[in-house]
């Protein structure tokens, strides 16, 4: 078939043609946006889960929703090494000149004022904030280097003005666990005085699983503060929606058995369905989508994925951290006890307990519980297998 016409998009963040499963939940998004703009409370949204599940997709579909009900929105990542204020002034820059766009009010001034009041006090103390400003800073505020009190300053500021124009701020922060536990904790604190206050201003990240414990680690109110919505693998319903609507928008079908077959490879992961279902249309000559098809769709598509979705993150691993993957997919998928992880390897847990924190810092592994690992990847424990010879 027309290899142009592949309807199927996998990449990092790519909407898919077809967004199945996830109604419900962007509804409720939706209603808690609207009812923060209109004054009335609503907890902010953190998206949790694994690698490939598409929290992404999800983030960037709500800032259009939020978009087109002509909220103001922050777009934002939180890479490893960028510090907080780094990461939210130039989103609150631009949030700002749009609300000045819409009026100019002297409550808008004094948000840049005050914004460039954060710039100046935060410079002294973190050295990666490039943001250029054309105001001076607000001289009832104090020059302090405390990130607390200087971002409940600007979220109010920024707060009155978007609630003076009867709209509301959205940051949308996506891979919200790279950020710095103490700095997690200062945007915290600055939602949770804006919530307080009735301000229309507020967050929707996404984070990997350790997210909400990282959270309420930095603050303990954090599980009142949020909602945190688990994004899960798609049911077999959506799944088979995601894959069969865009490919019969054009003409094309599958068999029940290349359905089963694609799920039963990729276990509903969205990332991976796209991938398997661009494969599977390159393959097949003409409709329909066979399980011959499917079949082949899986070796190219684990070729692919082991030579990019998971080899970049193989390639940041030491010798060490590799042997402690190359352990747990030994046992398998799904979470393994410390202690299980430690007998293949043939050593004590106090000894690997440094390895598992820098695993985890990395993005690779989450503990759903205490004691326990598991992967944050999909399908990287075969991965493991297939690239690690074990010892």
């Amino acid at each position: 078939m027309n290899p142009v016409l592949n309807p199927y998009c996998p990449g990092a963040g790519n909407q898919p043609p077809e967004l199945a499963g996830r109604d419900e939940l962007l509804t409720k998004a939706s209603i808690a946006l609207q009812r923060i703009a209109s004054g009335r409370a609503a907890r902010s949204i953190i998206l949790t889960g694994l690698r490939g599940v598409g929290k992404t997709v999800l983030l960037n579909r709500i800032r259009k929703d939020a978009e087109a009900l002509h909220l103001i929105t922050v777009r934002t990542e939180a890479p490893d090494g960028r510090s907080l204020p780094s990461l939210l002034a130039p989103g609150l820059k631009l949030a700002l000149m749009k609300l000045n766009q819409r009026k100019t009010t002297e409550f808008v001034k004094r948000g840049l004022r005050t914004l460039a009041t954060f710039v100046c006090a935060m410079k002294l103390k973190y050295h990666d904030i490039e943001i250029g400003l054309d105001v001076e800073p607000e001289p009832s505020l104090p020059l302090i280097d405390d990130l607390d009190e200087n971002l409940i300053q600007l979220f109010q500021s920024v707060g009155i003005a978007a609630q003076e124009q009867k709209t509301a701020v959205i940051i949308f922060i996506d891979e919200l666990q790279m950020l710095d536990e103490k700095e997690l904790g200062s945007l915290i604190m600055a939602l949770h005085i804006v919530a307080q206050d009735d301000l229309p201003i507020t967050l929707v990240a996404a984070g990997l699983p350790q997210i909400a414990a990282k959270m309420g680690k930095a603050k303990t109110y954090a599980e009142r503060l949020f909602e945190f919505p688990d994004i899960g693998k798609l049911n077999s319903a959506a799944a088979k929606q995601a894959l069969t609507v865009p490919a019969e928008k054009l003409g094309v079908f599958y068999t029940a058995a290349a359905l089963n077959e694609i799920l039963k490879q990729t276990m509903g992961y969205a990332y991976f369905l796209q991938e398997w279902g661009k494969h599977a249309w390159d393959i097949a000559q003409a409709s329909p989508i066979t399980e011959s098809h499917a079949i082949d769709a899986t070796q190219l598509a684990l070729a692919d994925l082991d030579a990019n979705f998971f080899r970049v993150r193989f390639e940041q691993l030491t010798v060490m951290q590799k042997h402690y993957l190359r352990a747990m997919a030994e046992l398998g998928s799904n979470p393994q006890p410390s202690g299980a992880i430690a007998a293949v390897l043939g050593k004590k847990v106090t000894e690997l307990g440094a390895i598992r924190e820098q695993l985890i810092n990395k993005g690779l592994l989450y503990s759903p519980s205490f004691g326990e690992t598991a992967f944050t990847v999909p399908l990287f424990d075969a991965f493991m297998k297939r690239v690690v010879t074990s010892d």
